[in-house]
């Protein structure tokens, strides 16, 4: 059986786009169709934030804090800079002793932040009182310092259960 041809310009001009169209069309399908499978069951995050921030090496931070005063994160996994932390280490034991508190009064609200008094962990608020680094406001959202490898300081920027305590790993 012979294979129809087409007389008109127009069919000769047509059947080749509408055939490319098609292939392109069948060839998007399939690799949309793999992602999918690829992908699996992922979650659709609206922010390309990471759950953890890599600070650095945990005896560097340590002599930094415990030489300069606690260290401000300003704005993390916000847009619009709500979310500061402060990380602040007390005692001898590098791989012990890290906190993390937000950078506004515990008895105030993020609306009013602090500023650091260089080289100290005293901190003035929007009133103009001097604090000491006891009075910020705790992590409510489950931010909390890790320490892997024992060399390896993190902070966890995770929606998780307030955990005070730093987590250790080795």
């Amino acid at each position: 059986m012979a294979r129809p041809t087409f007389r008109s310009p127009v069919g000769r001009a047509v059947r080749p786009v509408v055939a490319g169209i098609g292939f392109f069309g069948l060839f998007g399908l399939t690799l949309w169709g793999i992602a999918s499978v690829l992908g699996g069951e992922q979650t659709l995050t609206t922010t390309f934030i990471p759950d953890r921030l890599p600070v650095g090496n945990v005896e560097y931070w340590a002599e930094s804090v415990d030489t300069n005063g606690p260290v401000l994160f300003a704005g993390l996994g916000t847009t619009s800079g709500e979310r500061t932390i402060v990380l602040d280490h007390n005692g001898p034991d590098a791989q012990r002793g890290w906190l993390i508190y937000y950078a506004y009064p515990a008895d105030r609200d993020v609306s009013c932040p602090i500023e650091q008094v260089r080289g100290t962990n005293k901190f003035t608020d929007c009133d103009g009182r001097t604090i000491s680094i006891e009075e910020l406001a705790p992590p409510t959202n489950g931010e909390y310092p890790i320490i892997e490898d024992r060399q390896a300081l993190f902070i966890d920027l995770g929606e998780r259960a307030n955990d005070p305590t730093t987590t250790t790993t080795d």
